[in-house]
């Protein structure tokens, strides 16, 4: 969901590591200890830089007023006046100056301590400590963070499957996730459905949301994923295979208890996998030709066999097994 590679604002000598790679990490954990003595003197030079600007600019106020009140009676000139306030207008901006010299210096004192950006799993480290640190190394992180918990699948659909998405847009579709060698099926949420189709593909891409609490899922990983759009409960399902189709429409054999085959017209709602949904034309329980439908004939011979399909490898002429 967030990966994050961890570089540091500050150069230095680095002192310590309080993780090792590859270890799980929390938000706002020490990662990376750097040498924090050159920053922490800069922290006291700017203090007394500004201790001691703060000291001059409060005199040249001072002194600035004492000549304003003595042009206005005449005893200084205007110019001697103008100059005065000029040193006293320099020296606070002086102090200005050396408050954010101030705060620059803290930062940086703080950045000698690099704490996780982020929750999640380390990564490799590309220093060590006794290594020097340069600063702002984005090309080469010292550690990157990629969080497993939760976590985004990303996949793929047809354009041609988006209107089913559009009808469905506001409810909360479940993702199935397994990944390869996995026997353990995985559930979440989806969570983002891309504005555009990729001309290059035809697709739409989404992600799915998982909480990931076991960790099994793993950035980088292929994964199976099975959007479920709708559950159908109670649906009349025949193998795929056991549907033909002729001019006059979709049709099954059925075979009848007198154990002849009956050709019967069909509807089929949509085909699913290696299932296919019957709206009408059969009933539960019809006993369906599922293999060499093609050869039988209305009204044909059927006998129903069982064992095994090395016993059955040249079926006779109106006679179908059914598994």
């Amino acid at each position: 969901m967030r990966s994050a590679a961890v570089v540091s604002q500050v150069g230095g000598l680095l002192l310590h590591i309080p993780f090792a790679e590859g270890d799980e990490v929390a938000a706002g954990q020490v990662l990376f200890e750097i040498d924090p003595r050159p920053f922490a003197a800069a922290v006291q030079q700017a203090e007394a830089n500004l201790s001691r600007d703060l000291a001059q600019a409060d005199a040249a106020v001072r002194d600035a007023a004492r000549y304003q009140a003595l042009a206005k009676d005449k005893f200084v000139t205007d110019e001697d006046y103008q100059a005065k306030q000029a040193a006293a207008d320099a020296l606070t901006a002086t102090v200005r100056a050396d408050s954010a010299a101030l705060t620059i210096a803290r930062l940086n004192l703080g950045y000698a301590t690099i704490r996780a950006p982020i929750a999640g799993r380390t990564g490799g480290l590309l220093l060590h400590e006794g290594n020097q640190v340069i600063a702002n190394q984005s090309a080469t992180p010292l550690v990157t963070i990629n969080q497993l918990r939760p976590i985004l699948v990303r996949f793929a659909v047809p354009a041609s499957q988006l209107p089913d998405l559009q009808r469905r847009a506001g409810e909360q579709l479940h993702v199935l996730a397994r990944p390869a060698q996995d026997s353990t099926t995985y559930e979440g949420d989806l969570s983002f459905v891309d504005n555009h189709v990729d001309a290059s593909t035809g697709t739409v891409l989404l992600k799915g949301r998982f909480q990931n609490e076991s960790g099994r899922l793993w950035p980088g990983e292929f994964v199976d994923v099975t959007l479920v759009l709708g559950e159908q409960g109670d649906a009349l399902v025949v193998p795929a295979q056991a549907v033909m189709t002729a001019q006059q429409g979709s049709y099954v054999f059925i075979v009848t208890p007198a154990g002849t085959a009956k050709q019967q017209p069909v509807t089929v709602q949509r085909t699913l996998d290696s299932l296919a949904v019957i709206a009408q034309g059969v009933n539960a329980g019809d006993l369906i030709v599922t293999d060499g439908q093609s050869r039988l004939t209305a009204d044909s011979k059927v006998e129903v066999r069982s064992g095994s399909p090395q016993n059955d490898a040249d079926p006779q002429p109106g006679r179908q097994q059914k598994p």
